[in-house]
């Protein structure tokens, strides 16, 4: 998916992640996540990742399975890669991640630093690292779609930007940067081809615009 030399082989890729349970905190590939860490458990977290494949694996909490010990989380989640990590004076850590793939999580590791690390497996995301992808659904009819949706929202977007990107960079992108609930971007992040987080991406866009919609058919 990358000429970066950096970039890791997907058959390469570890078999145990660190975790960071962070709402609305989503690196899809090929897309970079800026973090502010300050917790004593994810400085940990980063410091341990740097020593090691500089990986950490985003992943959304499942609030709709409670647990009695720590917050449930969704099975499915996104890893990305350290690319940029700089220090505080009053001892924060200031990293950005570069999306590499997502990730399915088969169980949890005892740890004694504080985070969360899990065993993961990588095999339903091969397509990630696919330099090429069609897009089914019409690209002017999504943008239309979209030009819809921040109008109803009022959110500024850089659209010369937005209209810049490819297809699959484009998707990626709205997966984790719209305000969607998290149940709403756990769909997204979970669709496997780019045709299907096409289709449920529409799917929400057309929701979130449908109140207005409906009331300007009212009012003639």
């Amino acid at each position: 998916m990358s000429d970066n030399p950096f970039h890791p082989d997907f058959d390469r890729l570890p078999a145990t992640l660190p975790l960071f349970p962070l709402p609305g905190a989503v690196v899809m590939p090929g897309c970079q996540l800026p973090l502010n860490i300050f917790e004593p458990r994810y400085l940990n977290m980063v410091f341990d990742a740097m020593a090691g494949e500089r990986l950490i694996g985003m992943i959304q909490i499942d609030a709709a399975a409670a647990t009695a010990n720590a917050p449930a989380l969704y099975d499915i989640g996104t890893a990305g890669r350290i690319v940029s990590f700089s220090e505080t004076k009053d001892g924060r850590l200031l990293i950005v991640l570069s999306g590499v793939c997502r990730y399915r999580i088969t169980g949890e590791i005892p740890t004694t630093r504080g985070y969360r690390r899990a065993t993961v497996d990588w095999g339903d995301f091969r397509s990630d690292y696919d330099t090429e992808h069609a897009m089914a659904f019409p690209r002017e009819r999504l943008e239309l779609l979209l030009r819809e949706y921040f109008a109803v929202t009022q959110l500024e977007i850089d659209w010369e930007a937005l209209t810049k990107l490819d297809d699959l960079m484009l998707c990626n992108l709205l997966v984790g940067a719209l305000p969607w609930e998290p149940a709403e971007r756990q769909t997204l992040i979970e669709a496997v081809s780019l045709n299907d987080r096409i289709e449920r991406l529409v799917g929400l866009l057309r929701f979130a615009v449908a109140p207005t919609a409906a009331g300007s058919v009212a009012t003639h």
